[in-house]
């Protein structure tokens, strides 16, 4: 099988949110997206004080994509105008469809905000093809005692959310999705499809993928072939991803992506007159 070439890394650029650190590697300078993926926060990671404000995302409101949010570290309280609501702690993920329209607030426990304490979260939106734009809106939870840890040998563990064997998430969209670890020393050959699109960044560690080096804070994109070859000479951690490219027109503003400029303007009216409740 021919191994998929690295063909270029982007580094995350920074840019805070009040006291939230925060790196966003995607969008970047001379990555617009990853069709299907379209948008990566890093928060973190880092240690709030006792008596902290914690995350400042408060209620606002989505439409056409789906976010998947992995909290690496620390709490995150959701709740939707579906009636949705949860916290996602130390290892879990959420899950929402924002489809036809949603309104969220991502915000920290009571119990965070008075004692403090390490947080780091990952977000990924992911662009839904126009037959599913407007599907119903949905969440889910998925605590970290749902999510498997998967020995891959030579030193690799997956923790799959999507798409992977034994991942407790069937997406909308058959997109795979997952934290891989490796641990110094280690190499392993992972199969994709050679049609589908890797989202490949280093959370935390340097890695060796497709015969190159990929630094920490980094996306890298990779040429065509079946499979992927990733080494670590020190421990690194990974978010990966694959998934078939939708191919069609990809308009974003805001919290909106959509296909046309028309539908980007049809989401903030409908967003005005409280059809997202």
């Amino acid at each position: 099988m021919t191994e998929r070439p690295l063909l270029s890394i982007y580094p995350a650029i920074r840019d805070d949110i009040a006291d939230l650190t925060t790196r966003r590697p995607l969008p970047g300078r001379g990555v617009p997206h990853l069709d299907p993926f379209l948008f990566l926060n890093h928060h973190g990671p880092q240690t709030y004080p006792p008596r902290n404000h914690g995350l400042p995302f408060g209620p606002h409101p989505h439409r056409g994509f789906e976010t998947v949010t992995f909290v690496l570290a620390g709490s995150l309280a959701h709740s939707d105008s579906s009636g949705a609501q949860s916290v996602v702690k130390d290892g879990g993920v959420q899950w929402m469809t924002a489809g036809s329209g949603i309104v969220h607030s991502e915000l920290s426990p009571d119990t965070f905000k008075a004692q403090g304490g390490p947080l780091e979260i990952l977000q990924l939106w992911v662009n839904l093809p126009a037959a599913l734009k407007f599907t119903e809106p949905a969440y889910r939870e998925v605590p970290a005692k749902l999510i498997p840890e998967v020995d891959l040998g030579e030193g690799a563990t997956l923790r799959p959310v999507s798409g992977f064997d034994g991942a407790p998430v069937d997406s909308l969209t058959d997109i795979a999705l997952g934290t891989l670890t490796l641990e110094a020393g280690s190499e392993i050959s992972l199969p994709i499809p050679s049609d589908h699109t890797i989202f490949f960044y280093t959370i935390r560690g340097e890695a060796k993928a497709g015969g190159s080096t990929v630094p920490e804070h980094h996306l890298a994109t990779f040429g065509s072939g079946e499979h992927l070859v990733i080494a670590a000479e020190e421990r690194v951690q990974i978010l990966l991803g694959h998934a078939e490219p939708i191919r069609e027109p990809i308009v974003a503003h805001g919290p909106f992506v959509m296909n046309s400029e028309r539908e980007i303007v049809e989401a903030f009216e409908a967003y005005r007159r409280g059809e997202f409740a």
